[in-house]
């Protein structure tokens, strides 16, 4: 099965993840398919940046987010609280800005 989850980066007590997109068999921070986003939780902001247009793509094809990245993915508004995908369009995207 696809995950969407996070990978670990940094130095010890400073970390900051990765979104990658990882068959589930791969360790944490082993092998994994693409990266779609960052987060940081030192960051007073949202500290999240997300591809949205790919993480949409992987989850319109089934991949799977763990329960950090859902919940990730709903402040970015790409799930409903359902964890169900909410559809992303470019024009929507241009619309909004």
């Amino acid at each position: 099965m696809i995950r969407i989850r996070l990978r670990r980066m940094g130095a010890k007590r400073k970390a900051f993840y990765r979104v990658v997109v990882a068959d589930g068999r791969s360790p944490r921070d082993g092998r994994f398919i693409e990266t779609i986003g960052t987060y940081d939780p030192a960051n007073d902001d949202s500290g999240v940046v997300l591809k949205e247009e790919r993480a949409a793509h992987w989850l319109s094809v089934g991949a799977q987010p763990s329960d950090s990245v859902a919940r990730l993915l709903r402040k970015a508004n790409l799930l409903d609280s359902n964890n169900k995908p909410i559809p992303f369009t470019a024009e929507a995207e241009a619309v909004a800005a």
